[in-house]
């Protein structure tokens, strides 16, 4: 017998707008009333949901080209997340009991436009791997930098969530060096250690080029670069002819303390893209429709097979997330961030 659904729930709101970086204290864990479905709706219970960088600038208020809109004092935050359909119309695409994934984390029950819903169809083994953002590294290293057998790679922030997952990714692809960066020694020996990387560059430990020098002696053939900064410059001064660069993410900006987390200004050479010949190229997913189904029937075979893994933490509780969110912030975990419900 089916439990009645409560006449609340809870949801994770932005009380005010930070000035700088958010902490637990800019927002609120609150009841409201549990809606009811219409027509083109869904009712889902999420069961977990992802706490990703993006809402620093999405908090910031600068969104110009983004296809996610502002957080506004007051706003429900959101996110990717992963739940079941516990109410539905009748003429409903979906039913009861369907698991889904959607874009309306931060809360326990989400209303969704059915069509706004992707069914969980069991390619991946875990539903909450459908939250990795792999598809970002895969589709970078597949559409852009065209990872090929015997390259050298560099992927920065490699213990962030997709950075955990490119270094794995590349090697599949046949790189024959991967190189990460970090600022943590005890996450560089987890990249090493748990997933294959050759050798990391620790921020914070010297500077990065010399570092990057050291451990890619030959000069590096692809980036995947997450954080932008003094790492794309260090990158660049080690690139070998023709060397393909991928940026994915800009942590550098959106994770500083001064402005809104919209902006990751950087100097560079630029005559060293031009004598090199490298190829320095932005990835959005938006312009790769085909890849999050390639990903996902890849990634699914590679979880399966033991040959790739998702490095995530699971934080109990929505009580937790705006912590959740605040220590992802400060770097304190590996991987991915998921708020288990």
């Amino acid at each position: 017998m089916t439990a009645p659904l409560p006449r609340t729930a809870r949801e994770v709101r932005l009380t005010a707008i930070p000035e700088g970086l958010p902490t637990r204290e800019h927002f609120t864990v609150v009841k409201t009333p549990l809606p009811e479905p219409e027509a083109g709706q869904v009712l889902v219970r999420n069961r977990h949901f992802l706490v990703f960088p993006g809402l620093r600038t999405l908090i910031g208020g600068e969104v110009n080209g983004l296809p996610l809109p502002p957080l506004r004092s007051g706003d429900a935050l959101f996110g990717p997340a992963v739940g079941e359909v516990v109410a539905a119309p009748a003429n409903s695409p979906l039913r009861t009991g369907d698991a889904v994934v959607h874009m309306l984390g931060w809360r326990e029950y989400a209303l969704v436009t059915a069509t706004e819903c992707t069914p969980v169809d069991g390619t991946l083994p875990d539903p909450v791997a459908h939250l990795s953002p792999g598809s970002a590294a895969y589709g970078a290293l597949t559409r852009l930098a065209d990872v090929r057998s015997g390259d050298i790679v560099f992927v920065t922030g490699a213990a962030g969530a997709v950075g955990s997952l490119a270094g794995q990714i590349a090697r599949l692809l046949g790189a024959r060096r991967v190189i990460g960066s970090t600022g943590s020694p005890d996450k560089a020996e987890r990249l090493v250690s748990e997933l294959g990387y050759d050798a990391v560059v620790l921020r914070g430990a010297g500077p990065l080029a010399a570092q990057l020098a050291k451990a890619a002696p030959e000069g590096i053939d692809v980036l995947v670069d997450t954080v932008a900064g003094e790492q794309l410059v260090a990158a660049l001064g080690a690139a070998r002819q023709g060397a393909r660069f991928a940026l994915v993410g800009a942590l550098s900006g959106q994770m500083s303390a001064q402005g809104t987390g919209s902006s990751a200004p950087v100097e560079i050479d630029a005559f060293r893209p031009l004598i090199k010949g490298i190829s320095l190229r932005g990835y959005s997913g938006a312009d790769h429709p085909d890849v999050e189904k390639e990903w996902t029937s890849r990634f699914g075979d590679w979880l399966r097979s033991g040959k790739i893994s998702f490095p995530h933490a699971r934080i109990a509780g929505i009580d937790r997330a705006p912590q959740a969110l605040q220590e992802m912030i400060e770097g304190k975990h590996f991987g991915a961030v998921v708020v288990e419900l």
